[in-house]
């Protein structure tokens, strides 16, 4: 939605009367994930896309129907559907899409104004049961904007959609008619508009500089610090939203209380005069990943720094090091792979071979090397 909100503003302008489809549903292996959006105007014009082109026109046909006066309607498209392969959904999974006029909503303006100042926002909308398409807007704060006529359920649905936002997450919801839990009465899709996640790392290095253009390509809002002048440049990381020359911990004193656990702090410096401050300052933070480089010997020696410097255990634990998952990453752009290989992986909860948990060297000989045996 977040990404055709300009053509709608302008359509909305040269007077066109539009319908919206939105995947609120997803079974299996879907082309596009829940939240994607496609709008049609009365001209036939489109913006965005539900599926990357498989069923795009048949949802148009549906879209066209809407803005002639038809209801809002949930339709399915699947592989259990006789017409899936006509209309071109061929990957093996069901999407489910609300598609309903869009006149201008009062939530869109909630929804435009917190995206345009970069604040969180989440969309609840019903799409099954009494009223469909009815919606409200959340903002982070919890102020609302839009209601479903019963203020049980607003208030059921206004803690969960916070609840959704605080985690980045998109999904459906179900509610008795006054907000009761464990009834399906009806059920509301809650999409999260949050802003991109953060990835912070310290230390001007070749390796940071791999990271920070791979963090940067996965969505991430990346920010390089090192105290150092001459090598915390914006030449050397181009690929960095922000680059800050800061003593590490200075900066996270600073920034620290605003991270969430979708943010992931990076120690790739592997010295201790940065890396220890760092790291104390960094779990305070409610940062999701924390990871620091260096060799088995350095992440011993700098546990054991950490350790004496007030550090408890619980809290070492949530340092991943040495970073990285194990697939015998030696150049910065492999290192930087490794990094993001885990960052993803703990966020989806997955359980991958990490270089914490190996034992030997980090670094194998290359394929062809002749290993010497003393």
């Amino acid at each position: 939605m977040k990404e055709i909100l300009d053509e709608i503003a302008a359509w909305r302008t040269a007077g066109h009367r539009m319908a919206v489809a939105r995947v609120v549903g997803v079974d299996g292996s879907g082309p596009r994930e829940p939240g994607a959006a496609l709008v049609v105007n009365d001209a036939g014009e489109i913006a965005g896309s539900v599926s990357g082109g498989c069923v795009e026109g048949a949802v148009v046909e549906e879209a066209l129907q809407v803005i002639a006066g038809g209801p809002a309607r949930l339709v399915t498209y699947g592989i259990a559907d006789e017409d899936a392969f006509a209309v071109g959904l061929t990957c093996g999974g069901t999407i489910h899409l609300l598609i309903e006029p869009l006149d201008w909503w009062p939530v869109l303006d909630t929804l435009a104004e917190a995206l345009a100042a970069d604040e969180p926002v989440a969309l609840a909308t019903v799409v099954a049961g009494p009223a469909l398409g009815t919606r409200l807007a959340v903002r982070a704060d919890g102020a609302a904007t839009g209601g479903f006529d019963d203020p049980l359920l607003d208030g059921a649905v206004r803690r969960d959609a916070l609840g959704q936002l605080e985690a980045g997450a998109t999904g459906t919801r179900h509610y008795g008619l006054q907000g009761e839990a464990r009834k399906n009465e009806l059920s509301v899709f809650v999409e999260s508009f949050a802003p991109p996640p953060r990835m912070i790392i310290f230390g001007a290095v070749d390796f940071t500089a791999a990271l920070a253009r791979l963090g940067q390509g996965l969505g991430y809002r990346v920010t390089v610090c090192d105290a150092r002048p001459a090598f915390t440049t914006r030449a050397r990381f181009p690929s960095a939203d922000e680059v800050v020359v800061e003593w590490p911990d200075s900066f996270l004193e600073r920034v620290g209380p605003t991270l969430t656990p979708l943010d992931a702090i990076c120690v790739l410096t592997h010295d201790h005069k940065f890396d220890v401050p760092a790291i104390l300052e960094a779990v305070k933070t409610r940062a999701g990943y924390i990871g620091a480089m260096g060799s088995r010997r350095t992440t011993h020696d700098r546990a054991q720094r950490l350790l004496a410097a007030g550090i408890d255990e619980e809290s070492l634990a949530r340092v991943t090091a040495p970073i990285g998952i194990d697939i015998g990453a030696r150049t910065p752009a492999e290192t930087a792979v490794s990094i993001c290989a885990e960052i993803i992986a703990g966020r989806a909860r997955r359980s991958v071979p990490a270089l914490q948990d190996g034992t030997g060297p980090i670094h194998a000989a290359p394929a062809g090397a002749v290993v010497r045996v003393a």
